[in-house]
């Protein structure tokens, strides 16, 4: 008996992880069709988007499992916060599929308009699914959208550690989404023109497998013909690692733990 609700719950967590990151997905790709071949919008538009889709999905998670939505997110765990290594592989195969699923439904909902704006789907709405170097149009290269990639989800990381940390000031359980939310809506507006802030290889990887599967030949390489669907997967994880690892070394090692922590005032 008891194995089967551990394996339920472990199905119900994969469930939620999946669900989460298919919401962020059809935000975030959602708004990126509206707004490059509807022309309705502008950057900041894509920046909100994207924040509000990845709030709701860690409204739409949370409870179940912290809401990784996140490769990178869920190694990190792995690596400092104790969470099991046996589910990390399943919780990237489950996000990764989510996201999958999510750019299969943006992908058919905006058929028209993709058509209309980009007949031969080519770069320039394939941006819509997956990122490229300088966003396809600046003087970025592959190297460049890499570095960038490390230095964005290291942020993300670094900053979703001490968001998640009790023993620092995190927020309520229910601002924590919320706020996460609003960092990357910043992470977009100050960390987006190197290389579209992926920042998370499921939100990169499964969409850009579904545009393949749809028209998109060229989905594996950027503009300027380079192998290029592994940069926002391995740049994030290096990336995750760093922020992660640095939060843990300079931040979480120093704060008051247990009942210590109520104790301490600001000025001590």
């Amino acid at each position: 008996m008891a194995g089967r609700l551990n394996r339920m719950g472990h199905r119900g967590e994969l469930i939620a992880e999946f669900a989460g990151t298919a919401v962020l997905i059809l935000f975030g790709a959602g708004v990126v069709a509206q707004v490059v071949a509807g022309g309705l919008g502008d950057h900041d538009s894509i920046a909100w988007a994207w924040g509000i889709g990845v709030m709701l999905g860690v409204y739409v998670a949370g409870r179940t499992t912290g809401a990784h939505l996140n490769p990178a997110v869920t190694l990190g765990f792995a690596l400092f916060r104790g969470f099991p290594w046996p589910k990390v592989l399943p919780y990237v195969v489950a996000q990764t599929a989510g996201a999958f699923l999510a750019a299969l439904i943006v992908r058919w909902n905006y058929t028209e308009i993709l058509t209309m704006f980009d007949p031969g789907h080519t770069i320039k709405t394939q941006i819509v699914f997956s990122t490229l170097p300088g966003n396809g149009t600046l003087p970025v290269g592959l190297w460049g959208g890499l570095r960038d990639q490390i230095i964005g989800t290291a942020i993300l990381l670094f900053v979703i550690f001490a968001l998640s940390d009790t023993a620092n000031m995190a927020p309520s359980a229910n601002m924590g989404p919320f706020v996460i939310g609003l960092l990357i809506v910043g992470i977009g507006m100050s960390f987006g023109a190197d290389a579209g802030y992926a920042i998370n290889p499921a939100r990169d990887f499964g969409p850009r497998l579904a545009s393949f599967l749809t028209g998109y030949g060229g989905a594996w390489r950027d503009q300027y013909g380079d192998l290029y669907f592994w940069v926002p997967i391995v740049g994030p994880l290096i990336g995750g690692v760093i922020g992660a690892g640095l939060y843990q070394a300079c931040i979480a090692r120093y704060l008051p733990q247990g009942e210590d922590r109520d104790t301490v005032k600001p000025s001590d």
